[in-house]
């Protein structure tokens, strides 16, 4: 007699009403785990192995922009010595490696046609 019937109805329901208010925002959160989170945690986890996996003799590319040769590699430390000209040699953090280049192999394989 005081409760108006929408409000009876949707009293009835419960955890139903509940669950369907919900369902958009955990929709959401999910659409973006796949989208923005989980593609950066795997970004992220290629680049630590990059970092881990460097060598001496390696070109790699530092976060200024700076294109230099490992030329040491010290054990237990963040820091490496590279050569960024003849005989100019620097050191510097690992964590600043951009990205490693790789050498292209050149297209031999295909014979040439005349």
């Amino acid at each position: 007699m005081f409760i108006s019937p929408a409000y009876a109805q949707d009293a009835a329901g419960g955890a139903t009403g509940l669950v369907m208010q919900f369902a958009p925002l955990i929709l959401i959160f999910v659409v973006f785990y796949f989208i923005l989170i989980r593609p950066q945690q795997k970004k992220m986890k290629e680049h630590r192995e990059m970092l881990l996996a460097l060598k001496r003799g390696d070109r790699v590319v530092t976060a200024g922009g700076l294109v230099a040769t490992i030329t040491k590699v010290k054990e237990g430390s963040d820091e490496m010595e590279a050569e960024i000209a003849p005989n100019v040699r620097v050191t510097v953090v690992r964590g600043t490696i951009a990205s490693v280049i790789r050498p292209t192999p050149a297209n031999d394989a295909a014979p040439a046609k005349s």
